[in-house]
This record gives C-alpha cells, structure tokens and sequence, in this order.
C-alpha cells in the first residue's frame, strides 16, 4: 500500500529558507566539496548540431504559411526562393521556401551537399503528394492544417536533422519494450493510444496489416503509399513514442507478398523519407535491398528481423549465429524469434544469447524470444526490444505474445523482479507532495509492478534521515521535493559518507555540475566490495506511536545488496530539456539570450544546466548568485545594478544586444522559477516586461517555464504578432497552453493562429504512466 509516514519530530538545524520555503539544507557554494562523477554514469542524449545543410521547404498551393512554421521550429529566419539553383552559401543560416510546382524544375540536379529538400505536404490538398517530389526528396512531412501539430514537426526535423537522437537514450536503459498496432485503421487506436502504450518504449505500425478501403466497398490487398503515409501522420500526432514500421511477409506470421522485393524497398524507404526512427527489414530481403537501405537509413535506425515458425530451428546450431552475423552486417539491432517445442529450448536461447554477447562485445543489440505458449519464458529473459501486446488490440502480433504487466507479474513470481521500496522524500512544508502516493500506486498495478511507494518527510538525524530508508534490501530508489544541495546532504548523512569504503556515493555528472540531488537511483554495482553502512543506523525504525511504521511498505531487511551501489542524480534538467524541444527543435535555441529569474542559486542550477545543453549564446541571470561550476562554460550576465538592465533591457530581432548573436533571432527564453503567486498565475511577457526586459521580434516566440510548489514545472508558450515599431502593443494575438501537475494538452499550435485558447482535457493515468517521477511530469517521455 502506498503510504504517507510521519515521524517524532527531532531537533533540526536552523537554515534559511528559501521562497519555496522548504527546510532542506542548502548552500550556496555548490562546487566545493564536490566529487567527480563516477566513471559510467552517462548523461541523457544531449541536443547535437546534426545536418547543418541549408533546409529547403517546399510548398503546396497556399500553404506559404507552412515555410514560416518551419523557421520558428528550427530557429531561422525565411526566405522564398524560386528555384533550388538560387540557393547559395549566403542562405546558410536561413530556412529557405520553393513552391512545389517551381521545385520540380531542378529537384534532381541540386547540390545535395548544400540543401536538405523537405517536401512538406498538406493532406488537405489531397493524397498522394506529388510521386516526382516524393521521389526525388530528402524527407517528406505530411501534416493536417486543422489541427496542426507542432510538436509534430518540432520531432520531425529534430530527427531527421540529428539533433535528438532518442534511440542512444533507450540502449541505455536496463529493460525495452515495444507494442504492435495491429489494428486495421490507427484511427480505432487513436481513442485508446494511451493505455494500449502504458509500458511500451516503442511502438510499431504493421503495414502488412492495415485495411485500406475502396470506393466499392472492398479493401485493398495492399495498402498504397498515401494510406500508409496518412496513418503513419495520424500515429506519430498522438504519441511522443518512436514509431517502428513493419512490412511483415506471409512467410513470417504476415501479410505482405514475397513475390516482388522491390515493393518492400519503396515502402520501407519512404518510411525513412518520413521521419519513422525505426524500420524492420526483414533478413530475406535480397542484400542489395538491405544495403541500400542502410545506406540510406540517416538519423534513423534499421531492425533486422528473422522470423521461423517450421519448428525446426535450433538456437545451439551454427546455423542461428551465421543468421545473427549477417543480420548485423546492415542493421543497428537485430530481431530473432522463433517457434519451439519444448520448454528446455528457452535455456538454450539463452545461452545463445550469452555467446552473442561474450564472441561479440561489440557487435549490436540482439532482441530473440521464443513464439507460442512455451515460449513465453524467453519473452521474460529478453530485456531488448520486447515485443508485447495489450488486451486492448484486436489481434496479437505473434504466438506467445504477453502484455508489460503479464511479464513484470512473471519477473516478480521467478524473483528477477523483487519487491522494492521507493520513497518521495519530502520536507514538511511540501505536503502538497502527499497526493503523489496514490498516483504511484496506481502506476505501479497497471504495470504490474510488485513496487510499494510512500512519501516520508526527511530529518537530518533520527528516524528520517537518509540512511533509514536507503540502508536497506528492498530500497528501490527516491526522489526529493524539493531538491537538495549534495554538499548538505552528505554533511548530513553518515550512511552516505561511508559508501565505497568511506569514498562517499557515486555521483552523476549532472548532479556535479548543478550541485543539487533531486533522484537517488539504484544501479548493479561493478565492483564486488560492498557497499558497507554504518552500524548506528537502524535499517527500520520502531513503530510509531500512532501506528504507521514501514509495515505498511512490507518487512525491511537491513544493508544494500553488496552488487548494487547508490547514484546520486539530478533529474529536473532532463525535463526542462524535453519541455523546452518539445515545441522546437535544439536547433532554435542554439546562441540565442536567455534570461533566468530565480529566488536562488539552487533554484536556478537545473535550468543553467539545461541551457548548457542547449547550446544558449547568452545567460541573464536575475535574483541570485551564479554557482561556480556554469562560469566556465555559459557566458553568464547578472543583473546586478540598474545600468545592467538597462544594457540588456532591449532584446532586438538581431539578436546584437542579447549575446553571441549566431542564435535565433526570433527567440528569447524566459526562465521564472521564482516561487510567486504572479509569476504561476500572470502572463510570462508581462512578467518579463515588469522584470525590465522590452520584448520584440516580428514575431516574438517566448517561453517559459515557471516552478510550481508541487514540484512540478508550468510551461507556457505564447505566440505574439508585433505592434508598431516592433514592439508588443496591447492587442496582441496570445495562444497559450498551460500544463499543469494532472493535465496534458494534445491540442497542438494551430498554423493559422486562431482566436482564444485551445481546449485541454483531464488525461488519465495511462498518459503519465512509464513517465514515474513527479519532478519531470509528463514531459519525462524523452528522458
């Protein structure tokens, strides 16, 4: 059961208190006293420049409006062009527009070295595009004008550019699963998309299996280009999943002919035309299609699957790891299922699987599971790619096939998945956090996840401190609300000290640089030496007078298992991350100003860290001190005196005023965190204005992000058209979207700027679900 623990209040030091007027231990000096990061704790994929060829948008009839759109994802400004042969060297840092009927002249013969040509297509127009154009571009983005998904396109081009790379993130983690569509028509998924992906880290679209159909009432035996394209479009609007696409032949479980090769080249080829992060090619495919392919393949990844259901294949022969071999030979993961007859074959997977690993350390990840009912053990021992399936879909993808929560149930009945404890260590002025408990709970069944979850209030000594809760066998991890100074927590913990032989805890390099721990993780330890704790500290405190005690989370056995280690981690950096490319691509905010208000340095040391990231020009910083650790590698500017802010009170359409100047000039970001009622509540660029900044550009795209007590982020995003001489007049056109703890907007900004807010609507618990961290919200998706 979930659970809210309350314990006998002991003496605590006196500290002061922040605006969010939490208790924690802080100090202002956050590199000092600081150890380096442990080898082997990696950062998530951070923004990359990727392809920095010239973006040539080609157009529909009255669809000039599209190029713009594109200019403020990717942070450029525009310029139309009549032909490809007229765009030079000069239009480096330009989003440049041909119409498509102009682009048809000499598509074919541009410098392919210079220009990445986009043919954007509006379904609206009518389906196909254009087959010259389609043939003959670099990528294809089919869109709806009503509505029209941002987000949509800020993940197309962020792909197909390199500059968010979601396939290193997921070979990270320890466990992947991936869930098949195989509903005739995404549109019947799209109500449910959801739930049916609670769990899943991909999502696959299995051509083969979609019904598209005819005027007369029957169906096409083969889907055709545009019905696939369409549904492709549908899907990746209504979720932030990768999407694999999947043309499954009648040989392997599927639909697709086998008589003509060459039609799974055009489909699976377009697919990487359209922005798909994965496609399955599957190993019969003539060589010089599999090659070509994975030439061709740019920033998307290609899964090499083979399939046998004769029930003759044996993972001990060699003949299972030549087909290993030549699977990886063009692919970036390799996919192997076959069908059994004994349940003894399972073990013999495996060992296949630990041969692969141990001959081949280098070679790429291997996804393998048995088909049918006896084979799905394998699917529980297979921690790549998974395939899973959903009560909800109409039919399962293959033999054997089990849900998320019917494989972690399995795990937890053959003790790979033990129970562990989690807590949301919080400080007593944050009990907005208690209603988090149920949340987790709820996650946690619909997963079917044996862990428990309570909120505890944290104490430097006594019964609430550190070492209570992690000094113990079934400890799974915690998170603080709000976040605590590393440096304070460890002078405040014992237990934490003498890890590692008194060498103190690992520490990401996140948690380094920013100086402040938000997530305590649990990670298999490489070294055998155990992590000892001190003997003083209990593992379980006793029962409390009122009777809540940790029965409620099950019996706690005392000492962390000597092959596991703690990691001290900041998590809030990632989310800022992901919010901020949520609607941009990294691209847009690459050299451009911001500014960040905050009531302290360690309120403001998650956002620094995530600017970093993102490549910013210049760093305004308004209300505290700049930690040390960011000096060397943000040009920081504080606003220490009214000259100051009279320096940089003008942010132009130039960018001269506001840092390098090599950004966008169309974006300035706005950072409040200041825990105030007017800043959770007011508009952004009043609020900006008021703290001294005039804001223009023509126009102005400002965003901001404003931190709530709860411990979860607001981000607003508000589209301004220019008043005279540039700057903002009272009349303004606002679009904007909160989105606050228990809500998720999946109306996206509209081309045509419509009047008033869109609606939003209570999400349920599937949308947050997979995403378990309540200081990332239900933006954790990409982390």
């Amino acid at each position: 059961m979930a659970a809210v623990q309350k314990f006998e209040p002991v003496p605590t030091l006196a500290r002061p208190q922040s605006m969010n007027g939490e208790i924690f231990p802080k100090d202002v000096d956050m590199e000092g006293g600081t150890p380096p990061a442990q080898p082997g704790i990696p950062l998530c994929s951070e923004p990359q420049r990727g392809d920095t060829r010239i973006a040539v948008i080609m157009y529909g009839p009255g669809q000039e409006k599209i190029v713009a759109v594109f200019a403020e994802v990717l942070g450029k400004p525009l310029r139309m062009k009549s032909r490809f042969e007229d765009v030079t060297q000069e239009d480096q840092d330009w989003v440049i527009g041909v119409s498509a009927e102009s682009a048809k002249d000499d598509i074919a013969t541009r410098n392919r070295g210079l220009v990445v040509a986009i043919n954007a297509h509006c379904t609206g127009l009518g389906m196909p595009p254009d087959v010259y154009l389609s043939a003959q571009c670099d990528y294809e983005f089919l869109y709806t004008e009503t509505p029209f998904f941002r987000r949509d396109l800020a993940r197309f081009t962020s792909h197909i550019l390199g500059q968010l790379c979601h396939h290193q993130a997921l070979m990270a983690k320890p466990r992947t699963f991936i869930i098949s569509t195989t509903f005739p028509d995404v549109h019947a998924a799209l109500p449910n998309i959801d739930i049916l992906t609670v769990g899943a880290d991909a999502i696959e679209i299995r051509v083969d299996l979609l019904k598209e159909p005819l005027g007369d009432g029957t169906f096409s035996e083969i889907p055709s280009l545009s019905y696939v394209g369409e549904q492709v479009m549908l899907l990746r609007q209504r979720t932030e999943l990768p999407i694999i696409l999947t043309t499954r032949c009648t040989r392997e479980n599927g639909r697709f002919p086998m008589d003509n090769p060459s039609l799974y080249y055009d489909y699976l080829y377009r697919a990487l035309q359209w922005g798909v992060e994965y496609i399955d090619v599957e190993l019969w495919l003539p060589e010089a299609i599999r090659s070509k392919l994975y030439e061709q393949r740019g920033n998307s990844r290609i899964m090499s699957a083979f399939h046998d259901f004769s029930g003759n294949f044996k993972w001990t022969s060699d003949r299972a790891e030549s087909i290993f071999l030549e699977s990886q030979r063009y692919a970036d993961c390799v996919k192997m299922i076959a069908i059994i007859n004994d349940h003894n074959e399972n073990f013999e997977l495996e060992y296949f699987r630990s041969k692969i690993k141990s001959k081949y350390p280098d070679s790429v990840p291997l996804s393998a599971v048995n088909m049918g009912e006896t084979g799905q053990f394998s699917r529980t021992l297979n921690k790549f790619f998974t395939p899973i399936t959903h009560p909800l879909l109409p039919i399962i993808a293959a033999p054997g096939q089990m849900s998320a929560a019917e494989i972690n149930q399995a795990l937890a009945l053959l003790g790979q998945l033990p129970r562990k404890n989690m807590y949301g260590i919080t400080s007593p002025a944050m009990r907005s956090g208690t209603p988090q408990a149920p949340f987790y709970e709820k996650c946690f069944n619909e997963l079917g996840l044996p862990h428990q979850f309570a909120v505890v209030e944290w104490q430097p000594k006594g019964f609430g401190c550190i070492g209570t809760w992690c000094n113990q066998k079934n400890f799974g991890g915690a998170y603080f609300n709000p976040a605590v100074s590393f440096k304070s927590l460890l002078a405040h913990s014992g237990f934490l000290l003498s890890l590692h032989n008194g060498a103190g805890p690992t520490v990401s390099e996140a948690a380094r640089l920013i100086g402040m721990v938000d997530t305590i993780v649990l990670r298999p330890n490489s070294s055998s030496a155990p992590a000892s704790a001190p003997p003083s500290i209990p593992s379980s405190p006793p029962r409390h007078k009122n009777g809540d005690s940790y029965s409620a989370l099950g019996p706690a056995q005392s000492g962390l298992p000597s092959n596991t280690s703690l990691v001290l981690d900041n998590a809030s950096w990632k989310g800022i991350l992901s919010t901020l490319t949520r609607d941009l691509a990294p691209s847009a905010y690459f050299g451009c100003a911001a500014v960040v208000l905050a009531s302290s340095a360690e309120d403001a040391a998650s956002a620094l860290f995530a600017l970093k990231a993102l490549k910013v020009g210049k760093v305004y910083t308004v209300g505290f001190k700049t930690p040390p650790a960011f000096g060397k590698d943000l040009l920081i500017e504080p606003f220490t005196s009214l000259e100051s802010i009279q320096r940089a009170r003008t942010v132009g359409a130039n960018g001269a005023d506001v840092g390098a100047g090599t950004g966008s000039p169309f974006l300035v970001v706005f950072l409040d965190l200041a825990d105030r009622a007017a800043s959770r509540k007011g508009d952004p660029g009043v609020i900006a204005e008021q703290s001294g900044l005039r804001l223009m550009a023509p126009p102005m795209l400002l965003r901001s992000l404003q931190w709530k007590p709860s411990g979860f982020w607001s981000v607003r995003m508000v589209f301004r058209l220019a008043g005279l001489g540039g700057i903002i007049s009272e009349g303004e056109a606002e679009l904007g979207v909160d989105y606050p703890e228990d809500r998720i907007d999946y109306s996206d900004d509209r081309i045509d700027y419509p009047e008033g807010r869109r609606p939003r609507y209570q999400t349920n618990l599937a949308a947050l679900s997979g995403k378990i961290h309540p200081r990332l919200g239900s933006w954790a998706s990409l982390t």
